[in-house]
């Protein structure tokens, strides 16, 4: 069956945990022989009928109550009560070592299908495994009646047997080959952290490739996800899959904020999924579980001088990757008001710290915009002889401005509402932008008003001297003036 074709066939759970072991002694009851029909060792496959009419079996075998396949032809199956160490190579029926692309077929094979619960992909399995394990050497050794030791095994005869029996076992081989030609080993996996800067608390996007020995990605493949100083979630065109997946599974939990995940590659072989930072270095690790080198196996066991082989966990080892971004420092404003005229600095001058627009909050290290109470941007007062204010923990870089509020006392009459005095520029990251701010003083007036005519205030410095002459002088002149007042008012008093 093919892979996608084929949803039923699943892939082991990355974190290695399986319902069925990948073990397995392909060997197959003696040709000729016909097994009980009860017979407890065979498992999930096919019973195929011979040219002799006798009957023998491709599929899986029970030991220890797992399923397992035998690799040793034409030799006796594995005692139920047998115990397996995985660890030694798996060889050829004739003891030589297996071709790399076939032990690599094995491999992909047994750990894409190894716990397969199809008895056509069992049965396509075991006839592809006894191929490549007991092959022809030369013309007439798939003689049944050659010793049992001795004997190939009749790939094509075999598999016009598994025809008749099933047709779709008989497609799987064919599909198998191919698939497993396409996609063995060795895999490679990596993991790509986004470009640019990385901020606390805004997700951004992350991509796990897992490719096979032509450089070509690997579909369907369960990759488990795990992050630190980060938290992980599905990108938006893999959310349906793993809400699916998680659904199937009873979990309803939302696919948010969580350290670990698994989800399957796309058909290019990428995971794509979104990673928040919570701390200074997150960092994204990918295992999964990929196709061995070369297959392995239990040591041989000798039954009554019959040597038969168990295929160990046969196709897989895990692959591993990692990723791992600095998130970018925040910075800090400092905002100075000063006096226009004399460049002092002015304590209670009120601002708002926003973005280049002058009119939305700025933006914390934490993603989230600086507003105050009352929902606008933030206001920072002013204060000491140099009459500044800081502003620490904000997103770098951004372009910040700081937007007077009210002018303080003094500074009224050049204020604008409308129009307020502001500075802006560009925060970098572990910067601290300045920002100064001035304010025109309120002008003194030059005149007071009295009555309608104004009476104009004299400028400069006035200088005053006094002599005895001159005083007496201004005395008489007092005494003439005060003499033609009263002459004036008798004068007025006799008409």
């Amino acid at each position: 069956m093919g892979w996608i074709s084929r949803p039923r066939a699943r892939w082991r759970a990355a974190t290695g945990l399986v319902a069925t072991a990948l073990l397995g002694a392909l060997s197959v009851t003696a040709l000729g022989t016909t097994p009980a029909a009860a017979d407890p060792k065979e498992h999930i496959g096919h019973t195929v009928t011979l040219k002799n009419k006798h009957t023998d079996w491709l599929g899986t075998y029970l030991v220890n109550g797992k399923d397992v396949f035998c690799v040793s032809f034409h030799l006796k199956a594995p005692d139920s009560k047998e115990e397996y160490k995985p660890g030694d190579e798996l060889l050829t029926k004739w003891g030589t070592k297996l071709p790399a692309d076939v032990a690599a077929n094995i491999s992909y094979l047994l750990l894409r299908y190894g716990n397969t619960t199809n008895k056509d992909e069992a049965a396509a399995l075991a006839h592809l495994l006894h191929s490549w394990t007991a092959p022809s050497r030369t013309p007439g050794d798939t003689d049944p009646s050659l010793p049992k030791k001795d004997v190939a095994y009749p790939e094509s005869d075999y598999l016009g047997y598994l025809t008749t029996a099933s047709q779709a076992a008989a497609d799987d081989v064919v599909k198998m080959k191919a698939e497993a030609e396409a996609n063995r080993g060795p895999w490679t996996a990596s993991v790509t952290a986004p470009k640019g800067d990385q901020h606390l608390g805004q997700p951004a996007t992350w991509t796990v490739t897992v490719k096979n020995s032509k450089g070509k990605g690997i579909p369907d493949v369960p990759v488990k996800l795990t992050a630190t100083d980060a938290t992980v979630g599905q990108a938006d065109k893999q959310a349906d899959a793993e809400k699916a997946s998680d659904s199937s599974s009873g979990n309803s939990a939302p696919q948010s904020a969580r350290k670990d995940s698994t989800l399957k590659t796309d058909a290019n072989g990428t995971v794509t999924l979104k990673v928040t930072p919570t701390g200074e270095q997150p960092k994204l690790a990918a295992s999964l579980s990929a196709p061995a080198d070369k297959p392995t196996v239990q040591n041989p066991v000798n039954h009554n001088g019959e040597v038969q082989s168990v295929v160990g966990t046969g196709g897989e080892k895990q692959l591993t990757a990692q990723g791992v971004v600095a998130v970018a420092k925040p910075g800090k404003v400092q905002v100075t008001k000063t006096d226009a005229k004399t460049g002092k600095g002015i304590g209670g001058a009120t601002l708002r710290i926003t973005g280049k627009d002058r009119k939305t909050a700025a933006t914390g290290k934490d993603g989230k915009a600086l507003n105050g109470p009352d929902g606008q941007p933030v206001v920072v007062t002013t204060s000491g002889d140099n009459g500044t204010a800081t502003v620490e923990n904000l997103l770098a870089p951004q372009e910040v401005c700081v937007v007077e509020v009210n002018a303080p006392p003094g500074y009224t009459n050049a204020f604008d509402p409308n129009n307020p005095p502001a500075a802006c520029g560009s925060l970098t990251p572990g910067g601290t932008l300045a920002l100064t701010v001035a304010n025109t003083p309120n002008e003194v007036p030059h005149a007071i008003p009295a009555g309608d005519l104004p009476v104009t205030m004299a400028k400069g410095t006035v200088e005053t001297s006094f002599s005895t002459a001159g005083i007496a002088g201004l005395a008489a002149l007092v005494l003439v003036g005060s003499g033609l007042v009263g002459f004036a008012a008798r004068r007025s008093a006799r008409r």
